[in-house]
Formats: C-alpha cells, sequence, structure tokens
C-alpha cells in the first residue's frame, strides 16, 4: 500500500484556505500546542522561535503571546501574505518576522540560531507529507545546541482492529444486502491505505510501538525506512479485519510556580478526543480477516519505506505471519500450549528462587 503526494503541487496544496481550516478548527491540535507554548512561558519569555511552516501564524502568534522576543514565520505558500495579516491584526509586528520561502532557502541574520523550534509538521500515520525533513534541516541549521523543538517526541502505534464501516454495514443497509459492492470497493483501495475514525471498542489491542522519534536526535537518513516485526495478543475477541496506525507527540516542559508544569500530549489515539487526522487503517484482504477470541496470538510484519520516487510519500506493507512459527515474547499472555507451559515454567522458577 502506498500513500501519493505530488512534490509540485504540495505546497500549492496549502494555499486552499479548506486546508487550514479543517486544521485551525480541529481543537485538540490547537489545545496541544496552546498548553504547549503559553503554559511553558518560561521557556519562551525573552527567546528566538523559528516556526518552520507557519502556515496561518498561529504557532507563531502563540509564541509571541509566551514572551518570545523574536519569531521568524516562515511559510513556503503564499499563504505567507495571509500570514502577515493575521500577525498585523493581532499586533505583533515587531515580534513576528514572515518568510515566503522553503526553510532549505531561509537565511537568520549573520551569527544568529534561534532557541526553539515550533512546528506542525505531522501528516497521516505522522509521515505522511514528509515535511519533518525539513523540519531536521532547521533543527540541524537554526537551532542552537541547547535548543527545544516544540514537539520534542513523536510515537508510532500500530494495533489490529475491526473495519466494521468497510466490511460489516454492506452485509445489511436499510434492509438490503450490499455484500458485493462491499468486496468492489475494498478492492478499489486496496492499495492504499484509508483514514477513518476507528472507535476504541474496535481495537482488538492496546497498541504497539512502531517506532518512537526523538526529535533532537533522530537524522533525516533514520527516516526513510522503519520495520516492526511482532507477535501480539489480542486483548479483545472480536472480527480481525484490519490495522490501526496513530501516533501521538510530545512537549517539552518547564517550571510553573516553581513546580513542573503539567506534560502535554497530542494523541491521535481511537481513544483521545478526535483530530483531523482520524486514524490510518489498513484493510485486510477478504481471506484473511478472521474471528479472535481473546488472548489469540497474531504475528505480522510492518515496514513503513520512504517512496524512492517522491520523497514525501511513504510505501506501506503489511504481512501476516503463522503466529505458530514465530517466536514469542517471554513471558507471552497467548493461549497457545508452548507460552501456557513456558509461562508456568518461568512463574515455578520465581517460587522456587
Amino acid at each position: 500500500m502506498e500513500t501519493e503526494t505530488d512534490p509540485a503541487e504540495y505546497f500549492d496544496s496549502y494555499e486552499d484556505l479548506k486546508v487550514h481550516e479543517l486544521m485551525l478548527t480541529d481543537k485538540p491540535r490547537q489545545t496541544a500546542y496552546r498548553d504547549a507554548i503559553l503554559g511553558n512561558r518560561d521557556l519562551f519569555e525573552g527567546k528566538t522561535v523559528l516556526d518552520v511552516g507557519a502556515g496561518t501564524g498561529i504557532l507563531s502568534i502563540f509564541s509571541a503571546q509566551a514572551g518570545a522576543t523574536k519569531v521568524y514565520a516562515v511559510e513556503a505558500s503564499n499563504l505567507a501574505r495571509l500570514a502577515r495579516e493575521v500577525v498585523k491584526e493581532n499586533h505583533f509586528e515587531n515580534v513576528i518576522e514572515v518568510s515566503e520561502c522553503r526553510v532549505e532557502d531561509f537565511r537568520l541574520p549573520p551569527g544568529e540560531q534561534v532557541d526553539i523550534i515550533v512546528s506542525e509538521w505531522m501528516g497521516f500515520f505522522l509521515l505522511h507529507e514528509g515535511m519533518l525533513d525539513s523540519v531536521l534541516y532547521a533543527r540541524d541549521n537554526f537551532l542552537k545546541p541547547t535548543g527545544l523543538m516544540f514537539p520534542d517526541t513523536a510515537t508510532i502505534y500500530i494495533a489490529p482492529c475491526s473495519v466494521p464501516s468497510r466490511f460489516d454495514q454492506w452485509d445489511d443497509l436499510s434492509g438490503v444486502s450490499m455484500a458485493c459492492f462491499g468486496r468492489a470497493l475494498r478492492q478499489q483501495s486496496s492499495k492504499k491505505p484509508e483514514v477513518l475514525t476507528v472507535a476504541p471498542k474496535h481495537l482488538l489491542h492496546e497498541g504497539h510501538v512502531v517506532t518512537w522519534l526523538d526529535l533532537k536526535e533522530v537524522t533525516a537518513d533514520e527516516l526513510h525506512e522503519f520495520e516492526v516485526k511482532e507477535v501480539l495478543v489480542a486483548q479483545r475477541a472480536g472480527k480481525l479485519q484490519g490495522f490501526c496506525i496513530w501516533f501521538d507527540c510530545t512537549f517539552p516542559t518547564g517550571e510553573r510556580g516553581g513546580k513542573v508544569a503539567t506534560d502535554v500530549v497530542l494523541s491521535t489515539n481511537p481513544t483521545a478526543p478526535e483530530t483531523h487526522w482520524k486514524q490510518t487503517v489498513i484493510p485486510l484482504p477478504e481471506g484473511a480477516c478472521e474471528e479472535l477470541e481473546e488472548r489469540d496470538p497474531l504475528a505480522f510484519t510492518l515496514t513503513i519505506t520512504r517512496n524512492r520516487e517522491t520523497k514525501r510519500r511513504y510505501d506501506l506493507q503489511l504481512m501476516l505471519l503463522d503466529a505458530e512459527k514465530e517466536d514469542h515474547g517471554l513471558p507471552c499472555e497467548c493461549q497457545m500450549t508452548k507460552c501456557i507451559l513456558m509461562k508456568a515454567h518461568l512463574e515455578k522458577m520465581q517460587v522456587d528462587q
């Protein structure tokens, strides 16, 4: 499965105000950034900030409201012109400087570095759109060695799930069987992941970490491929119809009133308030779907690989494996005989010690 982004159209797409309306009205997104920035005034007070991919400039406004003395807002599309109006509307012309260019073409005054980089670079399943490369370029070229990244970590998760909106609902639609339509629909979209809202009750596992990124340390080369091979144990009985992928991001925290500020997490977990990212789902082929009982083992590999032709696109490949032939982590909670016996053996060893 692969996701599509034409590099020639990437920046033009961000001139569509509907895209920004979607993001600006995403309450969990807005709240997370507002709380992370305005809730850490001690980190922003008197500091220089670089906003990468500034869009309408709202993160730059937050930074100025938090006490930053200089904010460089870099936006590659002509939306930069609207951002200047937003800055003027909020009376921060003397603090925020908007540049209409790619961050790779941006230049700071000679000898200057920034204290903080803020950016909302995340795409579907975190990596879609490939904007993180630009943020890392800014980090490597403009951020002080002791500088901060907002956000500073990101984690991708995967979990088996049911997808009734793509399977079950077509069995009886207003009293009519549309199962053949459902099969045709799944076949048509089988080569691409789908962006859906997955209900928490449809997760068959709480989620397994695919990768964790420290945004102060990760390199662009390390973003080319991620792979996980795992045996998960179903934590809930249900129909295995696909795999759900989501991400969380965290932000640095300072002190507030002599106490460490509360951690801020922007989560796209199905159990969290819905965001415009929703979740990314890889539906399974018809023959691979099955009923899972609680504690059934499920083995798979997931590979996320940067597309060779278009660096802003990633290819997703998921393969189901035979759980009986794969090594299980110890102790394993699944109901296979070998794991039950091994768990009993390990428990006996602990008692004997």
